[in-house]
């Protein structure tokens, strides 16, 4: 039986799109009523849904709300996506080991919400795209896969996080496959 995903993003999107064109995506969640991944997601037929923290009185019951919309769809694996809020205890116990995150670095090195540019700035002579289970730390759960990026002679930080990006491209539908998603 197929795995129903869900796809859950704060920002741009360009992950979701990747995914979503290859793989069967049942709706895209974003924290961010505004973000252009909703726009991406329409255009590509996929379902949407928005909500901000900010409308609900604490975590926990944002949460509840992302749970309960979960089980309307009976989604069985939630791909972070550039989805840039820590997932609390409420989501987590609902659905610990079943949702995946993709980091813009080697973890564990550079964990957070700046990867690319913490390890920019440390002068690192490789980065790289983790791919792992989400747990209660920030970035710490098991790693799924990793692929090196090295950072090239005469790099920008431009090229090297379009380089990075380039690789979370490839290696997020990998992952979805050893994970046995199905195709489109």
């Amino acid at each position: 039986m197929a795995k129903k995903i869900a796809v859950f993003a704060s920002g741009n999107g360009s992950n979701f799109q990747v995914i979503a064109e290859q793989f069967p995506v049942e709706f895209v969640f974003s924290d961010y009523r505004n973000a252009y991944v909703l726009e991406r997601a329409e255009k590509l037929g996929v379902l949407t849904y928005a909500f901000e923290l900010k409308e609900f009185d604490n975590k926990a019951a944002y949460e509840e709300a992302i749970v309960k919309l979960l089980g309307e769809h009976q989604i069985d694996l939630v791909c972070l996506a550039g989805y840039m809020k820590i997932v609390g205890p409420t989501l987590l116990a609902a659905y610990e080991g079943r949702i995946i995150n993709i980091h813009p670095a080697y973890l564990p090195e550079f964990p957070g919400a700046h990867g690319i540019e913490d390890a920019w700035k440390a002068g690192v002579a490789e980065s790289g795209v983790t791919i792992h289970w989400v747990d209660s730390g920030v970035d710490t759960g098991k790693v799924i896969k990793q692929v090196r990026v090295p950072r090239l002679e005469g790099d920008t930080l431009e090229t090297f996080e379009t380089r990075i990006h380039e690789t979370e491209y490839k290696l997020y539908p990998e992952v979805l496959e050893l994970l046995e998603v199905e195709r489109r």
